[in-house]
């Protein structure tokens, strides 16, 4: 059993990722890239028209967890209903551990503000919405690094693009690959521009969203999924997806 090829290829650039992620963290808890931070939420805020926020608002559910957490597990049924096989809910479940595991443990470890929280509750003073680690802070106000809606566009977008194709196939359709790179790239170029436009997020926090999402996605797209052993209960179930026909 071989893990599926990425690109790039190798885990060098997972290491870069991982790397790249603890840096940026280091960094920020020792009261780096502020002034980038600051730069851009105060640019936003002062740009910000009401139909430019209502737009932004509206394309920033795209990175909503919940829904594409249920979008790609519904993808999944539907594919493993039409192929009598359990393969395809596995991507989504194991897309769902890895959120579960790392995006919250992460925001409730690092404690960090959002930007609005200056000017809407708990009404903080300018400088406090920038430090990491601020656990005096009730939870729900301290959860803005890393950025769960930019980590999840790119980990649930890439689900649903690996179901997308096989699923496509069972109806005699085929899924183009430039159509395979606009579902995994666009929805999550939005959630880090509206996010970060809004002010719901620091820039930082969405570098490190986007950091985290791709380091998941790798991890999600090397699985062996039609290779995968299974219970012997499962063996009328057992059809691979990602190579059927």
């Amino acid at each position: 059993m071989q893990l599926r090829p990425v690109r790039p290829a190798g885990w060098w650039f997972d290491a870069l990722l991982l790397t790249a992620l603890v840096g940026l963290t280091v960094a920020l808890a020792g009261e780096r890239l502020f002034g980038i931070d600051r730069a851009i939420a105060d640019w936003s805020q002062a740009h910000r028209p009401t139909a430019a926020h209502w737009t932004a608002v509206v394309l920033n559910y795209l990175g909503q967890g919940t829904p594409l957490t249920l979008i790609a597990l519904g993808l999944g049924v539907l594919l493993a209903v039409r192929l009598k096989s359990v393969r395809p809910v596995l991507p989504p479940v194991l897309a769902f551990a890895l959120s579960y595991l790392t995006i919250g443990p992460l925001k409730v470890w690092t404690a960090r503000p959002a930007p609005s929280a200056s000017v809407k509750e708990p009404f903080l003073p300018a400088e406090q919405t920038l430090p990491l680690f601020q656990d005096e802070l009730p939870l729900r106000f301290a959860q803005s690094y890393p950025s769960g809606h930019v980590a999840n566009a790119i980990l649930w977008y890439g689900v649903i693009a690996l179901l997308l194709a096989p699923l496509l196939r069972t109806y005699g359709r085929t899924m183009p690959p430039r159509l395979v790179t606009v579902v995994r790239v666009v929805p999550p170029v939005v959630v880090l521009c509206t996010t970060t436009y809004l002010g719901w997020h620091w820039l930082t926090d969405s570098v490190a969203g986007l950091l985290l999402g791709l380091l998941l996605d790798r991890l999600v797209h090397r699985v062996p999924w039609d290779d995968l052993p299974l219970p012997g209960a499962l063996r009328d179930w057992n059809r691979p997806f990602i190579s059927a026909p």
